[in-house]
């Protein structure tokens, strides 16, 4: 299955340890090596109407990905909290 990263983007990521929706994909983690996709980066939502600022930057490694379907992208994320087991990053 090839998808582009406007189709990735329309689709809700679902952990399916908890049934928690994530969002959806902000944007791509690349090897430059060997051009393959090696996670997916979900940008910080705000907290309770933007009152608490965002949350932190979630990004989720190829490998905690089981499927990418039509509407979902379903991942396992153990222990979350608004993805806080991810690893973080800073987008300046």
């Amino acid at each position: 299955m090839v998808c582009t990263l406007e189709e990735l983007r329309s689709k809700d990521v679902i952990n399916v340890v908890n049934g928690e929706n994530l969002g959806r994909v902000d944007d791509l983690e690349l090897d430059a090596e060997t051009a393959a996709v090696t996670a997916l980066i979900l940008y910080g939502r705000p907290k309770i109407l933007g009152l608490f600022g965002p949350r932190e930057n979630c990004v989720i490694g190829f490998r905690q990905i089981h499927l990418i379907g039509k509407d979902t992208i379903l991942v396992a994320l153990e222990n979350i909290e608004n993805c806080s087991t991810c690893t973080k990053i800073k987008i300046n």
